[in-house]
């Protein structure tokens, strides 16, 4: 990509944000969008996390087995804090064994004298969509399910989800809720906060248990193992798929949250309440969805990660200090239709006469991204600090200098 650089100053970017808007509206109403069989549904850019497809995204509909990632997520939260262990032994109790799951459950087959490690309970999760997993892997973290649930009803305010709601830990439940926009919001987090989960637990194709390490030493030479496989259907189908996860309860209908990379561009969609008249027929509507949602994207869309250098300190009148750095106040990254942005330039765009007191993240310009087309994108300018209100004498000397910048026409 040749990026070039110039600089250009000026007052206020409400005319190029319009434009901007306008831009993006062309994008949308020039491209044949797929027919989705789900309820729900919505792709964005994992990156910049620009929406590109909609359809009914705010619809509330149980996630069923999608709730598992937000019990791994909360999992992998203490993993990462050093608190829990991956290879850690976990001792589970009889709540946990599969034969005291609730009726249609999918389970990893947990049972009495067993052994189980963390990672395995998590594969667990991942690939078997093991609700004994769920079980053993909240009991393990909050001492139990009442406690880990709160956790999670805490975790999914503090990401701002506000219409997602569990009420235990493995998605069984229809009185668990969610909408797909709240789900792809979580699971953009998910992916950006645990960047090696793909490539460790949702891409991998199947997990055998128990194995002969996992069960005591009389039936070690037949431990009764159970291979299952990953419920994903595009795992290895469709070109970059390396997630996330399906769901299915009948108060649902057949969900999937799905992710995929290709030349650098990563998109997430969420697909709620597909339809089926059985698991098999289901399960194939649904990866057929999630398979053309996600192709569609590809075909159409790229993600641009532009860099920005010698972005020079910005002047601040009246102030304790005379300048401030800048930084990018939103996501660098964009996305851009897949025929734009061959060459990219950028003009940063500065306001003038700007006088203390300046808060950290005050917006103090822009800068437009462009190619041989037109306008791509803009990016707010903020401070990277806060700047105070500066001494009486420096206060009456800008203001004096302001005076003369304003009439002599240097601040227009």
């Amino acid at each position: 990509m040749a990026l070039s650089r110039f600089f250009k100053f000026r007052l206020s970017a409400t005319v190029l944000s319009v434009a901007f808007s306008c831009v993006q509206l062309l994008y949308a109403t020039t491209i044949d969008t797929p027919a989705i069989s789900s309820r729900s549904a919505i792709l964005l850019d994992a990156t910049s996390g620009e929406i590109l497809y909609e359809k009914n995204p705010d619809i509330e509909i149980p996630p069923a087995s999608l709730t598992k990632l937000m019990t791994m997520h909360i999992t992998l939260q203490e993993i990462e804090s050093g608190r829990l262990s991956l290879d850690e032994p976990v001792n589970f109790t009889k709540a946990a064994w599969a034969i005291n799951q609730p009726w249609g459950s999918s389970l990893m087959f947990l049972g009495p004298g067993q052994t189980v490690t963390l990672r395995e309970l998590l594969l667990g999760l991942s690939v078997d969509s093991g609700n004994d997993a769920a079980v053993a892997v909240a009991v393990r973290v909050s001492g139990g399910i009442p406690a880990f649930v709160q956790r999670m009803n805490e975790e999914a305010r503090d990401l701002g989800l506000i219409k997602t709601h569990f009420v235990e830990p493995s998605g069984i439940s229809e009185k668990n809720i969610t909408t797909a926009r709240e789900f792809a919001e979580f699971c953009r987090a998910y992916l950006q906060r645990h960047p090696t989960v793909l490539k460790d637990f949702h891409s991998v194709r199947e997990f055998a248990f128990p194995k002969a390490e996992n069960v005591s030493e009389a039936f070690r030479s037949d431990p009764k193992t159970i291979t299952q496989y990953n419920r994903n259907l595009l795992l290895g189908e469709i070109e970059g798929v390396d997630g996330l996860k399906t769901g299915y309860i009948i108060e649902a209908g057949y969900n999937i949250a799905l992710t995929g990379e290709r030349s650098g561009t990563r998109f997430l969609a969420i697909l709620l309440g597909g339809p089926g008249t059985s698991s098999a027929r289901g399960g194939r509507i649904r990866a057929d969805d999630g398979g053309k949602l996600l192709s569609w994207g590809f075909d159409h869309f790229k993600t641009i990660r532009p860099s920005i250098e010698n972005l020079e300190p910005f002047k601040i009148w009246k102030g304790a200090k005379g300048k401030v750095e800048l930084e990018a106040g939103t996501e660098l990254s964009f996305t851009v239709r897949k025929n734009r942005a061959t060459a990219l330039s950028y003009e940063v765009i500065r306001y003038k006469g700007v006088t203390a007191p300046v808060g950290k993240g005050t917006q103090l310009g822009e800068i437009r991204f462009s190619d041989e087309e037109g306008l791509l994108k803009n990016i707010p300018l903020v401070a990277k600090e806060e700047v105070k209100l500066g001494s009486p004498l420096r206060r009456a000397l800008d203001s004096v200098s302001l005076f003369f910048l304003r009439l002599f026409g240097k601040l227009t």
